[in-house]
């Protein structure tokens, strides 16, 4: 049970009441927390505070097409952590992240509605957004959620489809821009630049030999939305965005298998081991390949540094938004 202006996260369908004032619940996947998921937010919380309940929001994790392609999962534009973290700055003080397993996948829409919608969150309205479908086989959509809610004492409703340059905003145009190295376009979407932040981990340090030291993230065991070799700005060093040039992949040169984001900040001296950075993707550069040696490598690695410096010197057509899109790792 959370207490007023406390923080409350909690992960299962069963336990006991957690908004026992009443509450106002969205429901969603909120990967990348973009505009159209900050739009749905926002009602919900506007709503809550007219009301003087609680604002809720409830997501998964792992998120369903995650579950149902276990083989081969999804790429994943924003990592659990970092979902809390933008719902908080949103003004959510409880967040559901249900443990999406084979109980919640066979789960009718009915008794999900019942036992966290009613019996655990007290709900007084719950937002969806366009198309949302929910419980076993996908049966619940937001006629179910009407109808039960007229019989249990709750309003449901759907907020329209968000556009941006004539373009719906979701995650799959997102994960699309992302691929096509098109980030203004990414960055316009979800209303700030697409960044990774995490805590920079050791690797293999081969880097240092090659004379290309790294700062590595790595992506919590999830399929990162976007592979290859970018120009990018290091936020969490000093005053200013630090120039650098980063790989992100499974660096096939010298048999890599985890997704790592290895960061070069150019010119600079200094451990950066255990410290929160954040690499924010500023332009593509090209494809991960696989070299016959690692004096081929650090020849592509010299042209890789020269065009991310020339990229990132070149003028800004859009300037970038504040705060950037966090993406922790």
């Amino acid at each position: 049970m959370s207490k007023p202006g406390a923080h409350s996260l909690f992960r299962d369908v069963g336990g006991g009441p957690v908004c026992p004032d009443g509450s106002v619940v969205c429901i969603g996947a909120f990967d990348g927390l973009h505009l159209g998921h900050r739009a749905l937010v926002r009602q919900a919380v506007e709503r809550a505070r007219d009301l003087g309940v609680e604002p809720v929001v409830l997501s998964f994790e792992p998120l369903p097409r995650e579950f149902f392609a276990a083989a081969a999962p999804p790429p994943r534009l924003m990592l659990p952590r970092a979902k809390v973290e933008g719902l908080r700055a949103l003004g959510v003080s409880t967040v559901g992240l249900l443990r999406f397993n084979a109980a919640m996948a066979s789960m009718d829409a009915s008794e999900f509605v019942r036992e966290v919608l009613v019996r655990r969150l007290a709900a007084r309205e719950v937002w969806v957004g366009p198309g949302f479908r929910f419980g076993h086989r996908r049966g619940g959509d937001l006629g179910l959620l009407q109808r039960m809610g007229a019989e249990l004492g709750f309003a449901a409703a759907e907020i329209a489809p968000l556009l941006h340059d004539g373009e719906r905003v979701s995650s799959t145009a997102i994960r699309q821009a992302l691929v096509d190295g098109d980030f203004a376009r990414a960055a316009g979407l979800l209303g700030r630049p697409y960044a990774i932040a995490g805590r920079v981990v050791r690797g293999r340090q081969l880097g240092r030999t090659l004379g290309y030291p790294t700062a590595n993230l790595r992506f919590g065991g999830k399929v990162p939305a976007l592979r290859g070799i970018y120009a990018t700005r290091v936020h969490g060093i000093g005053d200013a965005p630090w120039p650098s040039v980063s790989s992100f992949g499974t660096r096939p040169t010298v048999d890599g298998v985890e997704p790592l984001l290895e960061a070069h900040l150019f010119d600079f001296e200094g451990d950066l081991y255990g410290r929160r950075i954040e690499v924010e993707f500023v332009a593509r550069l090209r494809d991960e390949e696989k070299f016959p040696d690692l004096d081929s490598l650090v020849a592509q690695m010299d042209l890789d540094a020269a065009k991310a410096r020339a990229a990132l010197a070149a003028p800004e057509d859009h300037p970038h938004p504040q705060p950037h899109h966090r993406v922790t790792a």
